[in-house]
């Protein structure tokens, strides 16, 4: 039984609760803190700024040119593929562990099946070894030819024939403005995607090894990346190339790789808006992190979170997010006040920053692409939800409240 003094008691308590939840539930909450100045477009994308307070004081869309103002110049000179370069980069090159057919007439003595060995070179028997890291098809026919001449163990230059049986995979190492600057291997097919007719068959597909495929094996380029001179480090050799072609609808000169190969990214120090785009050398997604719970869920199960939540092509703004992730919609009247976090990282200063949006805001303001910032691997989106819901959420938790009490 509930004594008065209990009721007294109880209806003090429960008025504290409700004035405190209360005010704390209308309370402002202070914008989140960057150590970049984003919040005057200082940050790595403009589009991260706080928004004009007014949509009548909007200017025309300015992000772009905000972003572009701190670009340094194109390294390159625009030679991309051409030239000498091309000339000396261009057509298949052997390197370590490729498998060569090698067939010299009808003899059998120095006939067969070989691997490049792991200092570059084809040994055959009683000759010296030949070097084929680097080098074409025809290079180490010569040189075969010349040798067995030499050797005495042909009058003439016998008929020789060099073939790729099968192009081994390389080991290449990218660093610089790419999203996850490491060594890589590529080239190797899956088991499954293996053709026993390819195997069987002399000659061997080199698009596995190409340059832009390392390029998306590290992540893809980052948005600030100088592709106008990209370095190839080959040999104590540099070679810089041009690959702005491949977002020009041309078709770029793309290396084929070997084995020990350094691949350099610059950087042009500023977001660039036109790299913001799916492409042979872009990242091949964004893996984004989500939670739009209304409650704290009590394990991974029941909120159908996985290894990643959710991903989304690469060039991806915020508000599609948000929409992607339930954000957006539902009861006009009680869930159109919401808002969402986003939390990136700036890629050259490995820097992370937190940008806060009123979602029905930015949703109807004329200048919304100013501040609706493109996504970048790995960022989050929180949600909250509305106003309403959040005083219905008050009032379920002093329910909860209420009921302890009076079984106390």
């Amino acid at each position: 039984m509930v004594r008065g003094s209990d009721l007294t008691r109880f209806g003090i308590t429960i008025s504290s609760l409700t004035a405190v939840v209360a005010l704390a539930s209308c309370s402002d909450f202070s914008p989140p803190d960057n150590l970049e100045p984003v919040a005057s477009g200082d940050g790595y994308q403009a589009q991260y700024r706080e928004p004009v307070s007014k949509n009548h004081e909007a200017e025309f869309l300015k992000s772009e040119a905000m972003n572009a103002k701190t670009c340094n110049s194109y390294a390159g000179s625009g030679a991309g593929g051409t030239g000498s370069v091309a000339f000396e980069l261009s057509g298949e090159k052997l390197t370590r562990n490729d498998l060569l057919d090698i067939r010299v007439g009808d003899d059998d003595t120095f006939s067969g099946s070989y691997v490049v060995s792991r200092d570059g070179t084809l040994k055959l028997p009683f000759i010296d070894p030949v070097t084929a890291q680097g080098r074409s098809t025809s290079e180490v026919e010569n040189d075969i030819s010349d040798q067995l001449k030499s050797g005495g163990f042909y009058v003439e230059r016998p008929r020789i024939s060099v073939r790729v049986a099968d192009f081994a995979s390389v080991s290449v190492a990218v660093a610089g403005a790419v999203f996850e600057p490491h060594a890589v291997e590529i080239g190797n097919a899956p088991g499954d995607k293996l053709d026993a007719r390819r195997q069987e068959a002399l000659g061997a597909s080199t698009e596995a090894r190409n340059l832009s495929v390392a390029l998306r094996a590290v992540g893809g380029i980052r948005p600030d990346a100088d592709i106008s001179a990209v370095e190839l480090h080959r040999g104590g050799k540099v070679y810089k190339l041009d690959l702005r072609g491949i977002f020009k609808g041309s078709n770029p000169f793309d290396v084929m790789l070997l084995t020990g190969d350094h691949i350099v990214v610059p950087s042009r120090e500023c977001f660039q808006d036109d790299l913001m785009k799916p492409g042979p050398i872009s990242p091949p997604g964004v893996s984004l992190f989500v939670s739009n719970l209304t409650q704290p869920a009590t394990g991974n199960a029941s909120s159908g979170i996985g290894r990643e939540v959710r991903e989304v092509a690469y060039g991806t703004r915020y508000l599609q997010a948000v929409v992607d992730t339930n954000c957006v919609g539902g009861s006009r009247s009680t869930s159109a006040q919401r808002s969402a976090v986003l939390f990136s990282r700036n890629p050259m200063t490995n820097v992370s920053v937190v940008i806060e949006r009123d979602i029905e805001d930015l949703l109807r303001r004329a200048d919304r692409d100013d501040y609706d910032p493109y996504l970048l691997p790995g960022d989050a989106i929180a949600c909250y939800d509305s106003t309403i819901t959040n005083i219905a959420e008050v009032g379920r938790v002093l329910g909860i409240i209420g009921a302890g009490l009076l079984l106390d």
